[in-house]
């Protein structure tokens, strides 16, 4: 086989409709839309959600509640989880960064209490939950705040 007979299999490729070309074309005078009405028109047709005049979905359905836009996310670290880092001190969003326990780099972090903490240790971070302090004060660690969110 050479290149030259290289070929698509039959059917695999369809002319392309050429709408309007004159009554030779087949689809020549109304170009295939029909006579008058909505979809003859130029831009005409129905809009995205038109259910043909019944009260659309979206009008039915009720609103519902409120997303407030200037919310902040925070990346949530367990205690468990940084039982694998090993001996780092202190542990800081960076170190969490590098371990890939924080995905975004921008993202504030907040420890939660989930896990145990065996050493005593230093951590820092932008949040913590209540119990995450108890667990990191109770093994001798400090939990440290820092600020910038």
């Amino acid at each position: 086989m050479k290149l030259h007979q290289l070929a698509p299999e039959v059917g695999a490729k369809k002319k392309r409709k050429r709408i309007g070309r004159g009554p030779g074309s087949g689809h020549g005078k109304t170009a295939t839309k029909g006579h008058k009405g909505l979809l003859a028109r130029s831009g005409g047709g129905k809009r995205p959600g038109f259910e043909g005049g019944q009260m659309p979905l979206i009008r039915r359905l009720p609103k519902h509640g409120f997303t407030n836009p200037f919310r902040t996310e925070y990346a949530i670290v367990n205690l468990k989880a940084l039982t694998g880092l090993g001996a780092v001190d202190p542990i800081t969003p960076q170190v969490l960064i590098e371990a890939g326990l924080v995905k975004r780099k921008l993202q504030p972090v907040k420890i939660l209490g989930q896990g145990d903490v065996g050493k005593p240790v230093v951590i820092q971070a932008h949040k913590f939950s209540k119990s995450a302090v108890e667990k990191i004060v109770a093994a001798g660690g400090r939990a440290e705040v820092i600020g910038g969110v």
